[in-house]
């Protein structure tokens, strides 16, 4: 089904120097245990030589990939080019806490074939940072994109969040504002979420703060693309704005399309054809697990064609480029056109959707309420 979309590889880097009390990804500040990840890793990629088509992206995330240091980001990136093949050109990109760059070692990472780097800013306000946990401060977030950029980085993603307790609109805007003075070719705008498990939720379901009603969390989305877009930047998906469409996630695009991917280290996920699987949550299982010559694997499902086609319903109508009706029904074997008329007449009527050259597409106002729209 996927023989023609090029896969992406994802190798996930499970630890933090501490954690942040709104993340629920999976990581370890168990720092010492890195040298004996970094040997299951490269057994799990050897498991898998050759099973997949070449490769055009790489995708180092976390946790924290900037921990590491350049001699491991060095080996990762050998043992993969060992393992596997990768299409010229591909893209490279790694995750990193701004409190963990300098020139020194960003000109290194560039060196050693990495070509996007993620920035993990989150606020330009020293106030949010603090409510946050993050450890970096607003001096390192500045000094780290000026030295990225410094260094011949010409592909560089900041990430940012929205919708925190205490935060206005204007104080948001500010830092847009101040990412936006950066030119950065890619900007990431989460909302933030608090899942029930985490520091942050405890601290919300016990009553220590408010958090943002739909309206102003509306208000917040729609006020973020319009100042991006204004800025030029292409609201491409529902948290992701490309300064043209060539600085557009390629590795994260295969995600919301159904294209292979191959995600290794603790609680990666990987999917090929209609075969989802993913790894143990947990690096001492991780690498207890592959250190008995079997797959790190917790789980694997079988997805139907009916879970399929709502999975594409879903993740396209969070994407700009939309949905293709006759891909649409030559995939997944389903007319949404005629099967869904009366609806999808309705939410272009209300302007959530629109049609255009056989595309169906969801407006602005869609995007904001994208969860809602794949109901259909």
């Amino acid at each position: 089904m996927n023989s023609e979309k090029t896969p992406g590889l994802y190798i996930h880097i499970p630890f933090c120097l501490s954690k942040c009390p709104y993340c629920d990804f999976y990581s370890s500040t168990s720092v010492s245990f890195i040298s004996r990840f970094l040997d299951a890793l490269f057994k799990e990629m050897e498991m898998y030589c050759n099973r997949f088509d070449p490769f055009d992206t790489v995708y180092i995330g976390g946790g924290t990939p900037s921990l590491l240091n350049l001699q491991q980001l060095e080996r990762i990136l050998k043992r993969i080019r060992e393992n596997f093949s990768l299409i010229s050109n591909p893209e490279i990109t790694i995750e990193t806490n701004p409190a963990d760059l300098n020139r020194s070692f960003l000109e290194s990472m560039r060196e050693i074939g990495i070509n996007r780097i993620n920035i993990g800013i989150q606020s330009f306000n020293q106030k949010m940072l603090d409510f946050l946990g993050r450890r970096h401060s607003v001096k390192h977030a500045i000094s780290a994109i000026e030295d990225t950029r410094k260094t011949g980085f010409h592909n560089i993603g900041l990430d940012l969040i929205y919708g925190v307790p205490a935060q206005d609109i204007d104080l948001w805007l500010d830092t847009l504002k101040q990412a936006v003075a950066f030119s950065p070719e890619h900007i990431s705008c989460y909302q933030l979420t608090l899942e029930a498990k985490t520091p942050l939720g405890r601290r919300f379901q016990a009553g220590d703060f408010l958090f943002p009603g739909e309206e102003l969390q509306y208000e917040f989305f729609m006020k973020t693309s319009e100042f991006l877009e204004e800025a030029g930047y292409i609201h491409y998906e529902v948290s992701n704005f490309a300064r043209g469409e060539e600085y557009a996630s390629r590795h994260n695009q295969k995600y919301w399309d159904h294209s292979p991917f191959l995600g290794f280290g603790p609680s990666a996920h990987s999917f090929q054809g209609n075969q989802r699987w993913w790894n143990h949550r947990s690096v001492n299982q991780y690498v207890a697990v592959l250190n008995t010559g079997n797959f790190p694997v917790q789980e694997t499902e079988t997805l139907t064609m009916e879970q399929l086609r709502l999975e594409a319903l879903y993740l396209g109508l969070r994407t700009r480029k939309g949905i293709c009706i006759q891909d649409f029904k030559n995939r997944y074997h389903y007319d949404l056109f005629s099967e869904k008329k009366k609806i999808l007449a309705k939410l272009e009527e209300e302007g959530f959707i629109s049609f255009q050259d056989g595309h169906l597409y969801p407006t602005q106002t869609g995007l904001a309420v994208a969860d809602s729209l794949s109901l259909i």
